[in-house]
């Protein structure tokens, strides 16, 4: 339900912000990787991104405004990522864009505050959900930058919770050894103090954190010391090739570790790609998988469509998340539009507006936000999956469902 009534502004097409409020076409700016380190799951989540809003002005816009967009591929580097940014704001008069990385996401934190332009990443970077600073930790407000799915932070906290009950669950006594695992980069650190404090909140025993390369590579060395300093639970700070490497090392040189990964550390792909070496691998989600019978998969299927006519291809979740991520952006959007405009400004208050909001249409597949002027932790379940390959066969089964609390100190951090 909506929070205040909406109304539209009958006179809003004649304002001095005409070009925003026009009934023609908004411009959103799309930042993707696509031939980055981090294209492994970067392109598929551009592609759920590229689809939505295609299929989106296939089927009436804005409530009549049609979205011009634009992709571009900034390879994973900040610079090229602030130079398009710009770039748009000044020739295209963006009104909000969709983001990709950490590292170009916090960069641009005062850029799209002082510019008002709402940005929907996907870095779930923790640090972009405290949008007045209010903890004194929060080292730069972020009241324009928004994502759909728990932060990174959150995520690995469900994580070590989840930790905590398998290692007493197996009968074990003692303090568990839990390690970081990741590149030293923005994306894989940002969730690096806040769970490590988490887990020492939970009795674990913290082990200093082992550095690998985004890039695959020989990982045994690193193998060798995770199991040398006896760690039980590794986190895996990154993704596609370099976690292959990662898991294929440290069976060559047998460390019995349980990993766990973040989000774009655990698909199908992946697994497929690791064969035999998958066995109990534990991850998040914040979608259903493309075979699941939820109602919403429904036009999840007919946007994949736009790229996929045949209907054949099997989305992976990262898809799903880049759909969730733009139909969140075009009801804010349609709110902004009967309420005064679609402008930046106005498409962030269309982002308070609801409660345990779900996109019309997605229901079982975006989880329900919540954000609000204080708090842009828009969702606080964290929901656990297993992988394992058999056979041939990759195999994926949810083993728990974690709620995170909204606790102060955990906000920004």
């Amino acid at each position: 339900m909506y929070k205040r009534s909406a109304f539209f502004a009958a006179t809003a097409a004649l304002t001095m912000a005409a070009p925003a409020l026009a009934e023609d076409s908004v411009f959103v700016g799309h930042l993707a990787d696509m031939s980055g380190p981090t294209a492994f799951v970067g392109k598929v989540y551009a592609d759920g991104v590229r689809d939505a809003m295609t299929y989106i002005n296939e089927h009436g816009g804005i409530s009549g405004t049609k979205l011009e967009f634009e992709t571009i591929d900034y390879a994973y580097k900040v610079p090229q990522a602030i130079a398009s940014y710009k770039k748009w704001k000044s020739r295209k008069g963006m009104v909000a864009m969709q983001g990709w990385g950490t590292a170009d996401t916090e960069a641009l934190i005062s850029f799209v505050a002082k510019d008002e332009i709402p940005v929907y990443s996907a870095s779930y970077s923790g640090h972009l959900t405290d949008p007045q600073g209010k903890n004194p930790n929060t080292s730069k407000p972020a009241p324009y930058n928004f994502f759909y799915g728990a932060s990174y932070s959150d995520a690995c906290r469900g994580l070590v919770q989840w930790a905590a009950q398998d290692w007493k669950a197996k009968g074990n006594g003692g303090k568990p050894k839990f390690t970081h695992i990741g590149a030293n980069h923005p994306y894989p650190n940002a969730p690096k103090e806040a769970c490590a404090a988490y887990a020492t909140e939970l009795g674990f025993e913290v082990m200093p954190p082992v550095v690998i390369s985004m890039k695959p590579g020989d990982f045994k060395a690193q193998c060798l010391s995770l199991k040398s300093s006896g760690t039980n639970y590794g986190y895996i700070g990154n993704l596609g090739g370099s976690v292959l490497s990662l898991v294929k090392s440290c069976n060559t040189v047998g460390t019995d570790i349980q990993f766990m990964s973040n989000i774009w550390g655990g698909d199908k792909k992946v697994f497929e790609a690791a064969g035999e070496g998958i066995k109990d691998y534990i991850f998040p989600t914040m979608t259903p998988f493309w075979t699941d019978d939820v109602p919403g998969m429904k036009l999840v299927r007919a946007i994949s469509r736009v790229s996929d006519p045949s209907g054949k291809e099997e989305r992976l979740h990262h898809y799903i998340r880049g759909v969730c991520s733009a139909y969140y952006m075009k009801e804010a959007m349609e709110w902004a539009k009967a309420n005064g405009g679609i402008t930046g400004e106005n498409i962030k208050k269309g982002m308070y507006a609801r409660d345990n909001w779900v996109p019309k249409g997605l229901e079982g597949v975006c989880l329900a936000a919540n954000w609000s002027e204080e708090d842009h932790r828009g969702i606080n379940q964290v929901n656990i999956y297993k992988g394992n390959y058999n056979d041939g066969n990759v195999q994926v089964e949810r083993v728990s469902q974690m709620t995170l609390e909204r606790r102060d100190d955990w906000l920004g951090f």
